[in-house]
């Protein structure tokens, strides 16, 4: 199984390349259409501002090439930046438009007690534990890095948060399209069975 990881010029590429590997998939980096569209499922990555990377996407026509495969049953997981890209918008640095694939908004955590950014390991709930994203797994920490968070539309879509102050969106997803907003590849032995369910979708029917 080929699983694309989508190369736009923001991104942990070798870290998620080498998870996947780990995990028996074949990891493809490329920012090519039709061997992201021919993969067996499709990650996007990022590390950095919002904007800057829908202007890589726009640039490089991958943000079409994204929303194409999130359209078709194709397995597609957002990871961390790439999460908050699926949404329609954000105000990281200004307003800016995002992929829309999942309706909600990126907004920033509001100044308080607690430290920006959100760094370090917090603990998960899963609102939605039949998802297949969470066959035989029990609630665990992850590895958070994060001073932005994803404020969904649409509660369905929301599968996991964890607390920060507040309830914050962890995971989420509609159809064969998933989103974390944590690295699964720096969370050890959750991330990788979280990022190994997501995986295994590629070769089985979306529940």
């Amino acid at each position: 199984m080929a699983i694309a990881i989508v190369d736009y010029g923001m991104g942990n590429l070798h870290s998620v390349g080498k998870a996947v590997e780990r995990l028996g998939y074949e990891a493809l980096v490329t920012g090519e259409r039709e061997a992201i569209l021919g993969a067996d499922g499709v990650i996007l990555p990022g590390v950095g501002a919002f904007g800057d990377a829908m202007v890589h996407l726009r640039e490089t026509g991958l943000d079409a090439v994204v929303k194409e495969a999130a359209a078709s049953s194709k397995p597609l997981l957002g990871i961390c930046l790439g999460m908050q890209l699926l949404f329609s918008s954000s105000e990281e640095h200004g307003q800016h438009e995002g992929l829309d694939i999942l309706p909600g908004k990126v907004v920033r955590f509001a100044p308080g007690e607690l430290k920006v950014p959100h760094m370090g390991w917090n603990r998960l709930e899963f609102l939605h534990p039949e998802n297949p994203l969470f066959v035989g797994l029990d609630a665990g920490h992850v590895y958070f890095v994060h001073s932005y968070h994803a404020l969904t539309d649409n509660k369905g879509d929301l599968l996991a948060v964890t607390d920060y102050g507040h309830p914050v969106t962890a995971i989420v997803g509609r159809g064969s399209n998933f989103g974390m907003q944590f690295h699964p590849e720096k969370s050890g032995e959750l991330g990788m069975k979280l990022l190994g369910n997501f995986l295994s979708l590629t070769s089985s029917p979306i529940l």
